[in-house]
């Protein structure tokens, strides 16, 4: 569990905690936690990779990866947000307070990474004090709910028709920001397999869209297929 008293430099966390909504109506406050963001993202992707590859020595490259995502999406992330309590800390604008942004998972997984991050670097940059926090978490999260996510994630299993199908090489997918507010983005995205277009789909942030953009070209391959 990472608290308050964890941390050495409590401006950290602070800024951990901070959209930039926050910022928007305080500027005196300085920086928001997108960096934070960044470098906590790759965190977990290196740690939970690790964390499987130790824990599945019989998995192949495709089931960890599959399993992977499953682990450290934006809903699992979202959830490990609201179990530390994050949900009622994150330091929000008022518009984004009253558009649910404390129940929004893109917002929630984004402070956990930002979360994680600072706590890495509260740490000397020390790995090992991030991986006692967040290994418990993976370990909480039961094997068929991982089992089960990696099995569906739709951009593996439209990548998987393709290589079948059509060719080795990877859908392309072509996201862009098409409008919302600043707290709040909508993204849309659409997957291209040979330069042909397949699916589109939105989301609040670029990870749904493709998601969406994926199921939307399976859904059209599979009524293809019935005609």
């Amino acid at each position: 569990m990472i608290k308050q008293q964890s941390f050495q430099n409590a401006s950290l966390l602070r800024r951990a905690l901070t959209h930039r909504s926050y910022v928007h109506e305080n500027p005196q406050e300085g920086e928001h936690n997108e960096r934070l963001e960044f470098l906590g993202d790759a965190l977990l992707t290196f740690l939970s990779g690790e964390y499987l590859y130790r824990r599945h020595p019989e998995k192949g490259e495709d089931e960890l990866t599959r399993r992977r995502s499953a682990l450290v999406d934006e809903k699992q992330l979202a959830k490990f947000a609201t179990e530390v309590g994050l949900d009622l800390r994150m330091r929000l604008g008022k518009g984004a307070s009253l558009e649910g942004g404390y129940q929004n998972p893109n917002l929630l997984s984004s402070t956990f990474e930002a979360v994680i991050a600072a706590y890495y670097l509260d740490n000397n940059f020390d790995i090992e004090a991030v991986r006692g926090v967040v290994e418990p978490l993976f370990d909480s999260v039961p094997e068929s709910i991982v089992e089960f996510r990696s099995n569906v994630d739709s951009k593996n299993r439209f990548q998987e028709w393709v290589q079948r199908n059509i060719t080795q090489t990877p859908p392309k997918y072509v996201t862009v920001q098409a409008g919302g507010l600043s707290h709040a983005p909508e993204f849309i995205a659409k997957v291209f397999v040979a330069d042909k277009e397949y699916g589109e789909g939105r989301g609040r942030s670029k990870k749904e869209a493709e998601k969406a953009a994926a199921e939307d070209a399976l859904a059209r391959v599979k009524e293809q297929k019935r005609m």
